[in-house]
């Protein structure tokens, strides 16, 4: 009984025994290649990873370390016995709750100030059209092609004339606002529509209004972004504090530890007590970072497509 095909069908005929079958397609011949060249990108970076933390992981790791370990040769890198000690004696012969919270008062003010003016001259700059706007971001520009060295010795004139030297206020006031933080906050600003801010105008709001319940909301990955640099550059300042201030009881925790690891009276040569006074310099802006982690790096992403 013969069977019917349908209308249009394109009859095939079986294969006969013997018959040369071709072979099927293969995968693409650039598969490969494409997939080793992924796995030494992978190697690259993890080996920079390697590179990079390698230096922090010792830091950590050797200040739970017993003396012994860390003179030992071959260096230990996993201690065997860890311990406190180092912390202990660490806070026995330096203040670091009054140096820590000094750190900590300087960063906060001078990261707040810069979220607040920063934002506010960003704004100015990007969606306010008045006189001279173009001529003071180019200063803005200019200002960011100056060393920061350079300012050192005028600001130290400026402070002392205003007798402001050995006070928080000779730590904070010079970066309560930056260049960079203007440039950054400016060109996040811009990506904000004008037709938004123009419909706000018009249903009465103003700058004020505008700028703290519409623009602030909108740039949070700048301010994450902003938030990060600034508390960083500032717990991590150095030059500054130690020149800006004589009394050891206004010292920030970078300039206290220098001066205690200098003072052979109190450091001894331990190097313990530096790696565990390091540590507790690091942890903070660790923390920082891993709490605004999501919004930095969703800033930096949203940098890069402007």
């Amino acid at each position: 009984m013969s069977a019917t095909s349908a209308p249009g069908a394109v009859a095939t005929a079986p294969s006969q025994p013997g018959t040369p079958q071709r072979d099927r397609p293969g995968p693409p011949s650039g598969r490969r290649p494409r997939s080793v060249k992924r796995l030494l990108v992978y190697a690259l970076l993890t080996l920079g990873l390697l590179v990079m933390s390698a230096p922090f992981l010792w830091m950590a790791l050797s200040a739970f370390k017993t003396p012994g370990e860390l003179t030992a040769s071959p260096p230990v890198w996993i201690p065997t016995e860890w311990t406190l000690d180092n912390f202990r004696d660490l806070l026995d012969k330096l203040d670091l709750p009054l140096h820590f919270m000094n750190s900590v008062i300087v960063a906060v003010l001078v990261t707040v100030s810069n979220l607040v003016f920063c934002s506010m001259l960003g704004y100015a700059l990007a969606k306010l059209n008045f006189a001279g706007r173009d001529k003071i971001f180019g200063l803005v520009l200019g200002a960011l092609m100056v060393p920061g060295n350079l300012m050192l010795l005028p600001l130290f004139v400026l402070m002392s004339k205003m007798r402001l030297i050995d006070s928080y206020a000779a730590l904070v006031l010079p970066f309560a606002a930056g260049a960079f933080g203007v440039f950054l906050m400016r060109q996040f600003m811009q990506s904000i529509p004008d037709e938004l801010l123009e419909a706000a105008r018009m249903d009465g709001a103003g700058e004020w209004y505008i700028f703290w319940r519409i623009v602030m909301p909108l740039v949070k990955p700048a301010l994450a972004t902003l938030s990060i640099f600034t508390f960083l550059g500032s717990w991590n300042n150095f030059v500054w504090p130690l020149i800006a201030t004589n009394d050891p009881d206004k010292y920030t925790l970078p300039v206290a530890l220098a001066t205690f690891a200098t003072d052979p009276n109190k450091a001894g040569g331990s190097n313990g007590m530096l790696m565990a006074g390091s540590f507790l310099i690091v942890l903070p802006v660790l923390v920082v970072f891993i709490a605004l982690q999501r919004h930095f790096t969703q800033g930096i992403a949203t940098a890069g497509m402007k």
